[in-house]
């Protein structure tokens, strides 16, 4: 891998408590972005509290991301249904282009469990680099969550099929995308 990757120098973890606050604090700083980009502050990720985010860091599938001890990156997954929820990818605004965010989404997809036939994920429809990272990743316009009565004005919904015959994820790995460094969770 080479350094303009991004990835020289990372390690790819599960989330533990004490990540709480730094990942509180990326969140809020990404979703600044978002909230200029669609013209809103009515987006969630920027009203929790450090509570919320340790809650739902345990609560969900959540991978953190550091390069040396700051955390840069981010993302999250659930299983609902036969869907892989994928939520609040994000990356430091200075390591972003340098495919921290497609990695660390390919990792998550990766740990999806056998029974999940698609990813779902939803962005901004006035994020046009998240719109086109999903595209190149694979996702389309989910038109029936679109229209879906629980859909969020200014907000597209996308999916993607998951390949069949997933390995289950093994317990207490660590998903280090290809030239990453991981350590053990246990």
């Amino acid at each position: 891998m080479s350094e303009r990757d991004g990835l020289a120098g990372l390690d790819v973890r599960r989330f533990a408590p004490a990540d709480a606050p730094e990942l509180l604090v990326l969140q809020r700083c990404c979703w600044v972005q978002e909230a200029l980009a669609n013209d809103t502050l009515d987006i969630p990720a920027l009203h929790e509290s450090l509570e919320d985010v340790r809650r739902w860091g345990e609560e969900w599938l959540t991978l953190v991301a550091r390069r040396g001890p700051r955390l840069v990156g981010a993302v999250r997954a659930r299983e609902t249904g036969e869907d892989w929820e994928v939520g609040r990818l994000m990356v430091a605004p200075d390591e972003s282009g340098r495919g921290l965010g497609r990695q660390l989404l390919a990792a998550v997809e990766a740990l999806a469990p056998p029974g999940a036939t698609r990813a779902t994920l939803f962005t901004g429809a006035r994020s046009t680099r998240n719109l086109r990272l999903y595209a190149r990743a694979g996702y389309e316009v989910d038109e029936v969550a679109q229209r879906s009565p629980a859909h969020v004005p200014g907000t597209v919904a996308l999916a993607k099929p998951l390949p069949p015959g997933r390995a289950p994820a093994r317990s207490g790995a660590d998903p280090a995308p290809a030239g990453a460094a991981a350590v053990p969770t246990d």
